[in-house]
Protein backbone atom coordinates (compact mmCIF):
# COMPACT_ATOMS: atom_id res chain seq x y z
CA UNK A 1 0.00 0.00 0.00
CA UNK A 2 1.53 3.07 -1.04
CA UNK A 3 2.21 5.68 2.14
CA UNK A 4 2.57 9.46 2.08
CA UNK A 5 4.64 10.42 4.84
CA UNK A 6 6.75 13.10 5.99
CA UNK A 7 9.88 12.87 6.66
CA UNK A 8 10.20 11.73 10.49
CA UNK A 9 13.50 10.75 12.19
CA UNK A 10 11.21 9.57 15.22
CA UNK A 11 9.37 11.12 17.73
CA UNK A 12 12.55 12.47 19.36
CA UNK A 13 13.55 14.24 16.72
CA UNK A 14 10.25 15.90 16.19
CA UNK A 15 10.31 16.85 19.95
CA UNK A 16 13.32 18.64 19.16
CA UNK A 17 12.43 20.51 16.20
CA UNK A 18 9.11 21.57 17.15
CA UNK A 19 10.56 22.98 20.70
CA UNK A 20 13.40 24.48 18.73
CA UNK A 21 15.94 22.77 20.16
CA UNK A 22 19.05 22.42 18.79
CA UNK A 23 22.72 20.93 18.91
CA UNK A 24 25.86 20.30 16.64
CA UNK A 25 24.38 16.59 16.77
CA UNK A 26 20.99 17.35 16.09
CA UNK A 27 21.23 20.30 13.37
CA UNK A 28 21.22 17.45 10.69
CA UNK A 29 17.74 16.33 11.65
CA UNK A 30 16.03 19.86 11.85
CA UNK A 31 17.08 20.24 8.65
CA UNK A 32 15.68 16.89 7.57
CA UNK A 33 12.32 17.80 9.28
CA UNK A 34 11.82 21.19 7.54
CA UNK A 35 12.81 23.12 4.62
CA UNK A 36 15.52 25.58 4.12
CA UNK A 37 15.53 27.97 1.50
CA UNK A 38 18.32 30.07 0.70
CA UNK A 39 16.17 32.21 -1.55
CA UNK A 40 13.54 32.24 0.94
CA UNK A 41 15.35 32.30 4.08
CA UNK A 42 12.00 33.46 6.06
CA UNK A 43 9.88 30.20 4.79
CA UNK A 44 10.81 26.77 7.00
CA UNK A 45 7.20 24.33 6.49
CA UNK A 46 7.49 20.57 7.23
CA UNK A 47 8.55 18.49 4.55
CA UNK A 48 5.90 16.46 3.20
CA UNK A 49 6.70 13.51 1.00
CA UNK A 50 4.29 12.04 -1.48
CA UNK A 51 4.37 9.27 -3.58
CA UNK A 52 2.93 10.23 -6.40
CA UNK A 53 2.37 6.64 -7.81
CA UNK A 54 -0.67 6.21 -5.88
CA UNK A 55 -2.87 7.97 -7.27
CA UNK A 56 -4.50 7.45 -10.35
CA UNK A 57 -3.50 9.20 -13.90
CA UNK A 58 -6.48 11.54 -13.84
CA UNK A 59 -5.43 12.23 -10.81
CA UNK A 60 -2.33 12.71 -10.09
CA UNK A 61 -1.56 16.81 -10.53
CA UNK A 62 -4.33 17.78 -8.23
CA UNK A 63 -2.46 20.17 -5.56
CA UNK A 64 -2.72 19.56 -1.79
CA UNK A 65 -3.85 22.09 0.31
CA UNK A 66 -3.34 22.34 4.21
CA UNK A 67 -3.50 25.05 6.65
CA UNK A 68 -1.26 23.60 9.56
CA UNK A 69 -1.78 25.09 13.23
CA UNK A 70 -1.66 24.31 16.66
CA UNK A 71 -4.39 22.39 19.13
CA UNK A 72 -4.78 24.84 21.56
CA UNK A 73 -4.16 28.67 21.35
CA UNK A 74 -1.27 28.22 23.51
CA UNK A 75 0.49 25.73 21.60
CA UNK A 76 4.06 27.41 20.04
CA UNK A 77 5.44 24.04 18.75
CA UNK A 78 3.37 23.54 16.03
CA UNK A 79 4.03 24.97 12.29
CA UNK A 80 1.42 27.38 11.19
CA UNK A 81 0.33 28.63 7.82
CA UNK A 82 -0.33 27.99 4.72
CA UNK A 83 0.67 25.39 2.45
CA UNK A 84 -0.11 24.21 -1.00
CA UNK A 85 2.05 21.41 -2.63
CA UNK A 86 2.34 19.85 -6.03
CA UNK A 87 1.95 15.87 -6.37
CA UNK A 88 5.48 15.74 -5.39
CA UNK A 89 4.85 16.84 -2.42
CA UNK A 90 7.13 20.31 -2.65
CA UNK A 91 5.94 23.78 -2.04
CA UNK A 92 3.93 25.52 -4.40
CA UNK A 93 2.53 28.23 -2.70
CA UNK A 94 3.63 28.82 1.50
CA UNK A 95 2.12 31.59 3.64
CA UNK A 96 3.75 31.63 7.11
CA UNK A 97 3.62 33.97 10.07
CA UNK A 98 0.28 35.49 11.12
CA UNK A 99 -3.16 34.61 12.14
CA UNK A 100 -3.93 30.66 11.45
CA UNK A 101 -6.25 30.16 8.60
CA UNK A 102 -8.96 27.93 8.23
CA UNK A 103 -11.09 26.30 5.65
CA UNK A 104 -8.01 27.45 3.03
CA UNK A 105 -9.43 25.79 -0.59
CA UNK A 106 -9.73 26.07 -4.09
CA UNK A 107 -13.08 27.78 -5.27
CA UNK A 108 -14.78 29.57 -8.07
CA UNK A 109 -16.24 33.29 -8.18
CA UNK A 110 -17.42 34.92 -11.30
CA UNK A 111 -16.48 32.45 -13.30
CA UNK A 112 -12.75 31.98 -11.92
CA UNK A 113 -10.70 30.25 -9.59
CA UNK A 114 -9.81 31.71 -6.55
CA UNK A 115 -8.48 30.92 -2.82
CA UNK A 116 -10.29 31.42 -0.01
CA UNK A 117 -10.14 30.84 3.99
CA UNK A 118 -11.25 32.29 6.85
CA UNK A 119 -9.16 34.46 9.08
CA UNK A 120 -9.71 35.54 12.47
CA UNK A 121 -10.26 35.42 16.06
CA UNK A 122 -10.86 31.73 16.65
CA UNK A 123 -11.87 30.77 20.08
CA UNK A 124 -13.97 28.47 19.86
CA UNK A 125 -17.84 28.98 19.86
CA UNK A 126 -16.51 32.72 20.02
CA UNK A 127 -14.87 33.47 16.97
CA UNK A 128 -15.11 36.65 15.19
CA UNK A 129 -13.48 36.82 11.62
CA UNK A 130 -13.93 37.01 8.02
CA UNK A 131 -13.39 35.00 4.90
CA UNK A 132 -10.69 36.17 2.32
CA UNK A 133 -11.05 35.77 -1.62
CA UNK A 134 -7.62 35.78 -3.79
CA UNK A 135 -7.42 35.77 -7.14
CA UNK A 136 -4.66 33.59 -8.94
CA UNK A 137 -1.95 36.10 -8.91
CA UNK A 138 -2.99 36.20 -4.79
CA UNK A 139 -4.30 39.67 -5.04
CA UNK A 140 -6.99 40.27 -2.31
CA UNK A 141 -10.69 40.83 -4.26
CA UNK A 142 -13.26 40.42 -1.53
CA UNK A 143 -13.54 39.96 2.21
CA UNK A 144 -17.00 38.71 3.43
CA UNK A 145 -18.98 38.10 6.29
CA UNK A 146 -22.17 38.16 8.25
CA UNK A 147 -24.43 40.43 6.69
CA UNK A 148 -28.04 42.52 7.94
CA UNK A 149 -28.18 42.99 11.81
CA UNK A 150 -24.80 40.82 12.68
CA UNK A 151 -21.77 42.52 12.15
CA UNK A 152 -19.48 41.70 9.21
CA UNK A 153 -16.78 40.55 11.48
CA UNK A 154 -18.81 37.86 13.41
CA UNK A 155 -18.79 35.20 10.85
CA UNK A 156 -17.79 31.76 12.49
CA UNK A 157 -14.65 29.52 10.97
CA UNK A 158 -16.82 26.46 10.07
CA UNK A 159 -17.89 27.38 6.39
CA UNK A 160 -17.17 29.14 3.74
CA UNK A 161 -18.31 27.39 0.86
CA UNK A 162 -19.47 29.44 -2.41
CA UNK A 163 -21.97 28.67 -4.54
CA UNK A 164 -22.96 28.55 -8.41
CA UNK A 165 -24.42 32.09 -7.62
CA UNK A 166 -21.51 33.59 -6.38
CA UNK A 167 -22.89 33.77 -2.76
CA UNK A 168 -21.07 32.31 0.13
CA UNK A 169 -22.84 30.17 2.92
CA UNK A 170 -21.16 31.39 6.72
CA UNK A 171 -22.52 30.70 10.12
CA UNK A 172 -22.04 32.84 13.55
CA UNK A 173 -22.40 31.78 17.34
CA UNK A 174 -24.09 34.67 19.09
CA UNK A 175 -24.94 34.71 22.50
CA UNK A 176 -28.44 34.48 23.32
CA UNK A 177 -30.88 34.12 26.97
CA UNK A 178 -32.84 30.88 26.50
CA UNK A 179 -35.00 28.70 29.10
CA UNK A 180 -32.17 25.75 30.48
CA UNK A 181 -34.19 24.29 32.99
CA UNK A 182 -34.72 21.15 30.89
CA UNK A 183 -30.77 20.48 30.79
CA UNK A 184 -30.48 21.20 34.41
CA UNK A 185 -29.55 24.95 33.68
CA UNK A 186 -31.50 27.88 34.88
CA UNK A 187 -34.58 29.45 33.22
CA UNK A 188 -32.64 32.43 32.45
CA UNK A 189 -29.97 30.99 31.13
CA UNK A 190 -27.79 31.77 28.03
CA UNK A 191 -26.75 29.68 24.77
CA UNK A 192 -24.72 29.84 22.26
CA UNK A 193 -27.32 30.30 19.33
CA UNK A 194 -26.57 29.14 15.94
CA UNK A 195 -27.16 31.21 12.83
CA UNK A 196 -26.66 30.23 9.31
CA UNK A 197 -26.67 32.63 6.68
CA UNK A 198 -26.21 32.70 2.46
CA UNK A 199 -24.35 36.25 1.48
CA UNK A 200 -23.95 37.67 -1.53
CA UNK A 201 -20.75 38.44 -1.72
CA UNK A 202 -20.97 41.62 -4.11
CA UNK A 203 -23.27 43.12 -1.99
CA UNK A 204 -22.73 41.72 1.14
CA UNK A 205 -26.88 41.21 1.84
CA UNK A 206 -27.65 38.37 3.54
CA UNK A 207 -30.10 36.03 0.95
CA UNK A 208 -31.27 33.31 3.74
CA UNK A 209 -31.29 33.45 7.18
CA UNK A 210 -32.04 30.51 10.18
CA UNK A 211 -31.69 30.74 13.99
CA UNK A 212 -31.19 27.35 15.25
CA UNK A 213 -33.67 28.29 18.31
CA UNK A 214 -36.19 28.26 16.53
CA UNK A 215 -36.55 24.62 15.56
CA UNK A 216 -33.73 23.03 17.37
CA UNK A 217 -34.27 23.31 21.75
CA UNK A 218 -31.58 22.99 24.00
CA UNK A 219 -32.75 19.57 24.93
CA UNK A 220 -31.77 17.92 22.00
CA UNK A 221 -28.11 18.59 22.47
CA UNK A 222 -25.67 15.68 23.39
CA UNK A 223 -23.30 17.84 25.10
CA UNK A 224 -23.22 18.32 28.72
CA UNK A 225 -23.85 21.70 30.94
CA UNK A 226 -21.48 21.88 32.74
CA UNK A 227 -20.89 23.58 36.18
CA UNK A 228 -20.54 27.39 35.56
CA UNK A 229 -21.69 27.38 31.84
CA UNK A 230 -25.18 28.85 31.02
CA UNK A 231 -24.21 32.22 32.02
CA UNK A 232 -23.92 35.34 30.09
CA UNK A 233 -20.25 35.16 30.06
CA UNK A 234 -19.91 31.48 29.60
CA UNK A 235 -22.72 30.24 27.57
CA UNK A 236 -23.87 26.84 26.68
CA UNK A 237 -23.20 25.25 23.32
CA UNK A 238 -25.43 23.25 22.59
CA UNK A 239 -25.52 23.17 19.06
CA UNK A 240 -22.30 23.77 17.55
CA UNK A 241 -22.94 24.04 13.51
CA UNK A 242 -20.22 23.29 11.55
CA UNK A 243 -21.13 22.92 8.05
CA UNK A 244 -24.02 24.15 4.99
CA UNK A 245 -24.21 22.87 1.62
CA UNK A 246 -26.75 22.69 -0.89
CA UNK A 247 -29.00 19.62 -1.25
CA UNK A 248 -29.85 18.36 -4.49
CA UNK A 249 -33.08 19.91 -5.35
CA UNK A 250 -31.47 23.03 -5.02
CA UNK A 251 -34.43 24.14 -2.95
CA UNK A 252 -33.06 23.43 0.97
CA UNK A 253 -29.70 23.11 2.69
CA UNK A 254 -27.93 20.72 4.60
CA UNK A 255 -26.90 21.92 8.11
CA UNK A 256 -24.27 20.09 10.39
CA UNK A 257 -24.58 20.35 13.88
CA UNK A 258 -22.17 18.69 16.18
CA UNK A 259 -23.47 18.77 19.63
CA UNK A 260 -26.72 17.67 18.86
CA UNK A 261 -25.14 14.41 16.28
CA UNK A 262 -27.44 16.04 13.50
CA UNK A 263 -27.74 16.65 10.05
CA UNK A 264 -30.57 19.11 9.46
CA UNK A 265 -32.65 20.01 5.55
CA UNK A 266 -33.80 23.29 5.59
CA UNK A 267 -36.03 24.82 2.83
CA UNK A 268 -34.00 27.50 1.18
CA UNK A 269 -37.09 29.79 0.69
CA UNK A 270 -38.80 29.86 4.29
CA UNK A 271 -36.18 28.47 6.36
CA UNK A 272 -38.61 25.91 7.97
CA UNK A 273 -37.32 22.85 8.66
CA UNK A 274 -37.98 19.76 6.78
CA UNK A 275 -36.15 16.87 8.90
CA UNK A 276 -33.57 15.58 10.97
CA UNK A 277 -30.89 13.44 10.27
CA UNK A 278 -29.44 11.55 13.45
CA UNK A 279 -29.51 12.66 17.27
CA UNK A 280 -32.02 12.84 19.93
CA UNK A 281 -35.03 14.07 17.36
CA UNK A 282 -34.04 12.51 14.41
CA UNK A 283 -36.55 11.71 11.76
CA UNK A 284 -34.78 8.62 10.35
CA UNK A 285 -34.14 5.22 11.66
CA UNK A 286 -30.91 4.29 11.24
CA UNK A 287 -29.11 1.27 9.92
CA UNK A 288 -26.19 -0.91 11.34
CA UNK A 289 -23.69 1.47 11.56
CA UNK A 290 -25.34 4.90 10.45
CA UNK A 291 -25.17 6.31 13.40
CA UNK A 292 -22.65 9.10 13.87
CA UNK A 293 -21.41 11.52 16.55
CA UNK A 294 -19.73 14.59 16.91
CA UNK A 295 -19.32 15.17 13.06
CA UNK A 296 -18.40 17.79 10.76
CA UNK A 297 -18.59 18.28 6.67
CA UNK A 298 -21.96 16.90 5.86
CA UNK A 299 -22.39 17.02 1.89
CA UNK A 300 -24.63 15.75 -0.94
CA UNK A 301 -22.99 14.04 -3.65
CA UNK A 302 -24.19 14.08 -7.30
CA UNK A 303 -25.30 9.94 -6.89
CA UNK A 304 -27.45 11.09 -4.16
CA UNK A 305 -25.58 9.78 -1.17
CA UNK A 306 -24.60 12.05 1.77
CA UNK A 307 -21.31 12.18 2.98
CA UNK A 308 -19.99 13.25 6.16
CA UNK A 309 -16.68 13.08 8.42
CA UNK A 310 -18.11 11.15 11.65
CA UNK A 311 -15.51 12.10 14.36
CA UNK A 312 -17.30 10.35 16.89
CA UNK A 313 -14.79 11.62 19.63
CA UNK A 314 -14.54 14.07 22.47
CA UNK A 315 -15.50 11.90 24.35
CA UNK A 316 -14.61 8.97 22.00
CA UNK A 317 -17.87 7.19 21.12
CA UNK A 318 -16.52 5.07 18.40
CA UNK A 319 -14.02 4.78 15.39
CA UNK A 320 -13.57 8.20 13.79
CA UNK A 321 -14.11 7.49 9.91
CA UNK A 322 -15.28 8.86 6.23
CA UNK A 323 -19.26 7.71 5.67
CA UNK A 324 -21.20 7.63 2.81
CA UNK A 325 -24.73 7.02 3.96
CA UNK A 326 -27.96 6.14 1.33
CA UNK A 327 -30.52 8.53 2.96
CA UNK A 328 -34.02 7.53 1.82
CA UNK A 329 -36.38 10.13 2.21
CA UNK A 330 -39.86 8.48 1.73
CA UNK A 331 -38.69 5.59 3.57
CA UNK A 332 -37.42 7.81 6.57
CA UNK A 333 -34.29 5.57 6.62
CA UNK A 334 -30.60 5.80 6.60
CA UNK A 335 -28.08 2.66 5.71
CA UNK A 336 -24.31 2.50 5.56
CA UNK A 337 -23.12 2.95 1.73
CA UNK A 338 -19.60 2.73 2.72
CA UNK A 339 -16.91 3.69 5.16
CA UNK A 340 -13.53 5.39 5.16
CA UNK A 341 -11.67 4.36 7.61
CA UNK A 342 -8.53 5.50 9.64
CA UNK A 343 -5.59 3.47 8.83
CA UNK A 344 -5.15 3.07 12.52
CA UNK A 345 -6.27 3.68 15.73
CA UNK A 346 -6.72 7.48 15.09
CA UNK A 347 -9.62 9.29 17.04
CA UNK A 348 -9.95 12.83 15.54
CA UNK A 349 -11.72 14.91 18.57
CA UNK A 350 -12.54 18.30 16.67
CA UNK A 351 -12.51 19.08 12.70
CA UNK A 352 -12.42 17.05 9.84
CA UNK A 353 -13.32 16.76 6.57
CA UNK A 354 -14.70 14.35 3.38
CA UNK A 355 -13.72 15.64 -0.03
CA UNK A 356 -14.96 14.03 -3.42
CA UNK A 357 -12.80 14.08 -6.16
CA UNK A 358 -13.85 14.54 -10.13
CA UNK A 359 -13.10 10.56 -10.13
CA UNK A 360 -14.57 9.41 -7.50
CA UNK A 361 -11.95 9.16 -5.27
CA UNK A 362 -12.22 10.37 -1.51
CA UNK A 363 -9.74 12.62 0.10
CA UNK A 364 -9.93 12.83 3.75
CA UNK A 365 -8.92 15.25 6.18
CA UNK A 366 -8.49 13.68 10.00
CA UNK A 367 -9.13 17.08 11.43
CA UNK A 368 -7.14 17.06 14.59
CA UNK A 369 -5.44 14.10 13.97
CA UNK A 370 -2.23 15.84 11.57
CA UNK A 371 -3.04 13.47 8.17
CA UNK A 372 -4.53 13.44 5.29
CA UNK A 373 -6.16 9.94 3.74
CA UNK A 374 -7.06 9.23 -0.19
CA UNK A 375 -9.15 6.37 -0.49
CA UNK A 376 -10.99 4.93 -3.87
CA UNK A 377 -14.62 5.44 -3.83
CA UNK A 378 -15.56 2.36 -2.40
CA UNK A 379 -13.03 2.47 0.24
CA UNK A 380 -9.93 1.04 -0.50
CA UNK A 381 -6.99 3.46 1.36
CA UNK A 382 -4.31 4.91 -1.36
CA UNK A 383 -2.05 6.80 0.07
CA UNK A 384 -1.73 8.73 4.00
CA UNK A 385 -0.01 11.35 4.72
CA UNK A 386 1.27 13.31 7.87
CA UNK A 387 2.71 16.91 8.55
CA UNK A 388 4.44 18.72 11.38
CA UNK A 389 1.24 20.54 12.92
CA UNK A 390 -1.01 20.29 15.69
CA UNK A 391 -4.08 19.94 13.49
CA UNK A 392 -5.46 20.68 10.14
CA UNK A 393 -9.49 22.23 9.79
CA UNK A 394 -9.93 20.65 6.46
CA UNK A 395 -8.06 18.74 3.74
CA UNK A 396 -8.36 19.19 -0.08
CA UNK A 397 -6.65 17.92 -3.29
CA UNK A 398 -7.61 20.20 -5.93
CA UNK A 399 -6.75 22.03 -9.42
CA UNK A 400 -4.30 25.06 -8.99
CA UNK A 401 -3.16 27.46 -11.69
CA UNK A 402 -1.70 30.80 -10.28
CA UNK A 403 1.27 33.80 -11.12
CA UNK A 404 1.94 36.03 -8.01
CA UNK A 405 2.28 39.52 -9.11
CA UNK A 406 4.95 39.46 -6.82
CA UNK A 407 8.17 38.75 -8.08
CA UNK A 408 10.33 35.51 -7.90
CA UNK A 409 13.41 35.75 -5.44
CA UNK A 410 17.20 34.89 -6.47
CA UNK A 411 20.42 34.89 -3.81
CA UNK A 412 23.73 33.98 -5.00
CA UNK A 413 26.67 32.38 -3.16
CA UNK A 414 30.30 31.13 -3.73
CA UNK A 415 30.71 27.60 -2.65
CA UNK A 416 34.44 27.65 -3.85
CA UNK A 417 36.25 29.66 -5.77
CA UNK A 418 35.30 30.90 -9.51
CA UNK A 419 31.24 29.20 -8.82
CA UNK A 420 28.68 31.13 -8.24
CA UNK A 421 25.68 29.47 -6.68
CA UNK A 422 22.38 30.78 -7.94
CA UNK A 423 19.30 29.88 -6.14
CA UNK A 424 15.87 30.60 -7.67
CA UNK A 425 11.92 30.67 -6.19
CA UNK A 426 8.63 31.96 -7.26
CA UNK A 427 6.59 31.81 -4.21
CA UNK A 428 3.12 30.67 -5.76
CA UNK A 429 3.38 30.41 -9.09
CA UNK A 430 2.16 26.87 -10.40
CA UNK A 431 3.56 27.52 -14.06
CA UNK A 432 7.30 27.88 -13.72
CA UNK A 433 9.18 24.66 -15.87
CA UNK A 434 12.69 26.00 -15.92
CA UNK A 435 14.46 29.13 -15.29
CA UNK A 436 17.26 31.27 -17.02
CA UNK A 437 20.22 32.75 -15.46
CA UNK A 438 21.85 35.71 -17.50
CA UNK A 439 24.75 37.77 -16.56
CA UNK A 440 26.60 40.46 -17.45
CA UNK A 441 28.42 44.25 -16.91
CA UNK A 442 24.98 46.10 -17.03
CA UNK A 443 21.10 45.38 -18.11
CA UNK A 444 22.44 46.15 -21.67
CA UNK A 445 24.91 43.35 -21.48
CA UNK A 446 24.11 40.51 -20.19
CA UNK A 447 24.30 37.09 -21.97
CA UNK A 448 23.04 33.54 -20.89
CA UNK A 449 24.82 31.72 -18.52
CA UNK A 450 22.54 28.35 -18.19
CA UNK A 451 18.77 27.10 -18.52
CA UNK A 452 17.48 24.56 -15.61
CA UNK A 453 14.66 22.58 -15.20
CA UNK A 454 12.41 23.72 -12.15
CA UNK A 455 13.19 20.96 -9.40
CA UNK A 456 11.00 21.82 -7.03
CA UNK A 457 10.24 25.01 -4.41
CA UNK A 458 13.14 26.57 -4.94
CA UNK A 459 16.09 25.05 -7.95
CA UNK A 460 19.76 26.12 -8.17
CA UNK A 461 22.36 26.30 -10.46
CA UNK A 462 26.29 26.80 -10.88
CA UNK A 463 27.47 29.80 -13.12
CA UNK A 464 30.70 31.88 -13.92
CA UNK A 465 29.14 35.06 -14.37
CA UNK A 466 29.97 37.46 -16.96
CA UNK A 467 29.38 40.16 -15.13
CA UNK A 468 28.70 41.90 -12.32
CA UNK A 469 24.84 42.05 -12.76
CA UNK A 470 23.19 38.22 -12.79
CA UNK A 471 19.29 38.16 -13.45
CA UNK A 472 16.76 35.09 -13.36
CA UNK A 473 14.20 34.40 -15.59
CA UNK A 474 11.17 32.23 -14.88
CA UNK A 475 10.25 29.93 -18.31
CA UNK A 476 7.11 28.34 -18.46
CA UNK A 477 7.00 24.86 -21.03
CA UNK A 478 6.86 26.85 -24.12
CA UNK A 479 10.27 28.56 -23.02
CA UNK A 480 8.17 32.07 -22.55
CA UNK A 481 9.29 34.33 -19.88
CA UNK A 482 7.23 34.66 -17.03
CA UNK A 483 8.66 37.16 -14.93
CA UNK A 484 12.63 37.96 -13.71
CA UNK A 485 13.88 38.92 -10.55
CA UNK A 486 17.83 40.37 -9.46
CA UNK A 487 19.81 38.56 -8.12
CA UNK A 488 21.05 39.48 -4.29
CA UNK A 489 23.46 37.90 -2.03
CA UNK A 490 22.05 35.50 0.30
CA UNK A 491 21.59 36.62 3.91
CA UNK A 492 22.69 34.46 6.20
Amino acid sequence: MAKLRTVLAGLAATALLLTGCTGDADDDIAVAERWDFHSRPDLAPPKVEIDSAAFPTDDGDLSTLLAPKGQTKTDEKSWVGGLILDAAGDPLWIREGGDALWDLRVQEYRGEPVLTWWEGLAETPHTAGEVVILDASYQEIARVGMGGELPQDTSDLHETTITDDDTMFLLSYVKTQTDLSSVGGGADGWVWEGIVQEVDIATGEPLFEWHSLDAVPVDQSEAELKDGEGTKDEPFDYIHLNSVDEDDDGESLLVSARNTHAIYQLDRKTAELNWVLGGKASDFEMGQGATFAWQHDARRRSDGTLTLFDNHAAPRLGDTRGLRLDVDEKKKRAEVVTEYPAPDDRSSGSQGNLQELDNGNVVVGWGSEPYVSEFTKDGKLLTDLTFVGGSNYRAYRSDWHARPVAPPTATKSEPQPDVTRIHMSWNGATEVESWRVLSGDDDDHLSENTVVERTGFETAADITPNGSKIIVEALDDDGKTLASARVAPRVH
